[in-house]
């Protein structure tokens, strides 16, 4: 058994030994005459080649697109149009009625997602921050609860909006609930006030499991020696929250507003299986309407679409360089 052992490692391990010198050949002559520096580039470019192809390519070409009309998906058969495509989007006679605006289911898309973005991410940081809370302290089956809190985060948001669809719907697990508890069914996904709102809540409880992990490492950083010391003092839990918790966990709290901003602008999958962007224009937000405007359309406009998606992208930037600077000042915060 042992000889049959080792005749296979042998028959596994001389190609491979080949193929190692193979490469070695060209990579140890290379850095002979480039030394580190080249090295380095070797191993980074497939990575930069492959961000070329599939990130700045892409970005170029949506640039593109934005600058020309027409229903063509090949931009040598479109037409060249300029910024006209920005002026559209942008124009109105008065920024408070979208009615007046020349692309007004635009303005209704971005209005829709401001009101998101503001409510959910006050919620999600709201409810990230008590679950943390709670999960912090010495509570039995802690490490199960914090399990089942991050399990929403590793499904699918397609498979997220399904279920919720499934409980939310006329038909659905909660209206069979309500009736065998003697209450009247409600169309909650036919409301505009219940769809907006079930948008909401499907959101919290599908991403909120991340921004309470990383409040809950926060949490875990914080010394314990403060905290032994304002309990010796008899100081009251809530004076503790205010002057200890809240100010050390600031640098996570910023990265977490920031992350669910970014997370809450780009809002698309969940909603989409959710609610379709109904009743009516409810539940429209950017990215459904960059969607539908360049693809799902009969009169689509990928042109159109594309300056959408180049003046979204714009404030995602925004916000990522706000991130990045908070980062930065956690980092040299905590090595001072």
């Amino acid at each position: 058994m042992a000889a049959i052992s080792k005749s296979l490692g042998t028959v596994v391990t001389v190609p491979l030994a080949w193929l190692a010198r193979i490469i070695d050949y060209p990579l140890r002559w290379w850095q002979i005459r480039t030394g580190q520096g080249g090295m380095a580039a070797v191993f980074l470019f497939p990575n930069l080649a492959i961000f070329g192809v599939f990130v700045i390519v892409p970005l170029v070409l949506n640039f593109l697109y934005s600058t020309t009309s027409g229903t063509d998906i090949f931009l040598p058969d479109r037409t060249f149009v300029g910024l006209d495509q920005y002026q559209r989007l942008l124009s109105c006679d008065d920024y408070t009625r979208r009615i007046t605006c020349r692309e007004d289911q635009f303005w209704t898309a971005a209005g829709n997602t401001l009101a998101f973005v503001i409510f959910q991410v006050a919620t999600m940081v709201a409810v990230s921050l008590i679950t943390a809370l709670i999960l912090n302290r010495n509570i039995a089956g802690r490490g199960f609860f914090r399990a089942v809190f991050f399990f929403p985060v590793l499904l699918s948001p397609v498979v997220v909006g399904l279920i919720w669809r499934w409980i939310l719907q006329r038909q659905g697990l909660l209206n069979l609930i309500m009736v065998n508890l003697g209450m009247e069914p409600e169309v909650w996904l036919n409301d505009r006030a219940y769809a907006f709102t079930a948008t909401i809540g499907v959101s919290v409880w599908a991403h909120m499991g991340f921004y309470t992990l990383i409040l809950l490492a926060g949490l875990q950083a914080i010394p314990k020696d403060l905290y032994e010391a304002a309990d010796m003092d008899g100081t009251p839990p809530a004076r503790v929250f205010w002057r200890i918790t809240l100010p050390l966990l600031g640098p996570n709290l910023a990265v977490v507003l920031v992350l669910a901003l970014i997370k809450g602008v780009q809002i698309f999958d969940e909603v989409y299986v959710l609610t379709g962007g109904g009743p009516g224009t409810s539940t429209l937000y950017l990215t459904q309407y960059i969607y539908e405007v360049g693809f799902a359309s009969i009169l689509r406009n990928p042109g159109l679409a594309a300056a959408a998606s180049i003046l979204m992208g714009l404030v995602l930037v925004v916000l990522t360089l706000i991130q990045l600077w908070l980062s930065g000042r956690k980092e040299k915060a905590g090595k001072r």
